[in-house]
């Protein structure tokens, strides 16, 4: 019976996934094309932008900032994988977003890139129990977004379930480091006409993509919003993590502006940590990922690194 339910939900899911897809694909002319920086390639985009930057004047807001609000679209895949990557059944595939280090690769220490590839088979990915993706990935996990903005804050709305964010730009300071978010604690500022959104104090049960790779409790991630255009904005985020990556890293994408004024975003509404799915994902042999905190991803190190050189001083 069980094995019937989980089909039978597969198929489901499948069903909307695809319809989705159609979806997105009918509305691909919906969203601007010509731009200083046209090619949606991350690192092309990335290095165009960088060059860009500066050059031009955006509409204001009322305080004098920049106005991104509008409908957004990311037009770019990463969620998959944050390295290069083929094409899978949605289309997925694409070159690496990380554009720092300049040879697209995450800059993962051994032990956790050993527990990445533990993870994707081990683990139900966060996204199929309904739960939050944490940042940055809720800025890439799905397609569509709203960008609103008042003197002291800046809102994100997401296709995602529940996915949104209120970002306070008052110049307050993080909360406490014992309490733990699933999106994190974000502060903005603005860095003349970039806006800097500053996350800590994640509880990190969430993955950066669909590999497995992961960061722990103690990651700080830094995010850079820049309109070139009226309609384009480079988006990137920085992730430093020195338990789990040798150096930061930066990823990046462009947003397009969307030509349908009348265009809305929809939830794709699900239940937070479903129960009977979690069940259903358990009786197949998965395990639900719980995080990793600072403190055990060091313990995970050091005992890795012992290992090694036990295996080292043995083949001498």
């Amino acid at each position: 019976m069980i094995n019937r339910l989980f089909s039978s939900s597969y198929m489901a899911i499948g069903a909307l996934g695809f319809a989705l897809l159609l979806e997105s694909q009918a509305n691909a002319q919906s969203w601007v094309t010509d731009s200083v920086c046209p090619d949606d390639a991350h690192l092309a985009f990335h290095r165009c932008a960088l060059r860009a930057a500066g050059d031009f004047d955006p509409p204001r807001t009322v305080d004098g900032v920049p106005d991104m609000q509008g409908i957004w679209r990311r037009r770019a895949a990463m969620h998959e994988s944050l390295q290069a990557h083929p094409p899978t059944l949605d289309d997925s595939g694409g070159p690496s977003a990380v554009v720092d280090p300049a040879n697209g690769v995450v800059p993962i220490q051994d032990w956790a890139e050993a527990k990445r590839r533990y993870n994707r088979p081990a683990y139900v990915h966060h996204n199929a129990l309904c739960r939050l993706s944490g940042v940055p990935v809720t800025m890439y996990m799905t397609g569509t977004y709203q960008f609103m903005q008042t003197p002291g804050a800046f809102f994100v709305q997401g296709e995602e379930s529940h996915a949104f964010r209120t970002i306070p730009l008052d110049g307050r300071d993080h909360i406490p480091e014992s309490i733990k978010l699933a999106n994190g604690d974000s502060v903005g500022h603005w860095d003349g006409d970039t806006l800097v959104v500053e996350t800590r104090n994640q509880n990190a049960k969430n993955w950066l993509d669909q590999r497995g790779r992961f960061y722990t409790d103690e990651a700080v991630i830094t995010e850079r919003f820049t309109m070139l255009d009226a309609n384009t904005i480079h988006w990137q985020a920085t992730v430093e993590d020195p338990n789990v990556f040798s150096r930061p890293f930066t990823i990046a994408l462009a947003y397009r502006r969307s030509t349908v004024e009348e265009f809305e975003v929809w939830e794709e509404a699900c239940h937070e940590n479903n129960v009977f799915a979690q069940q259903q994902f358990l009786n197949v042999g998965y395990k639900i990922y719980n995080g990793i905190t600072g403190e055990e991803a060091r313990r995970l190190s050091a005992a890795w690194d012992l290992e090694e050189a036990e295996l080292e001083e043995a083949g001498r």
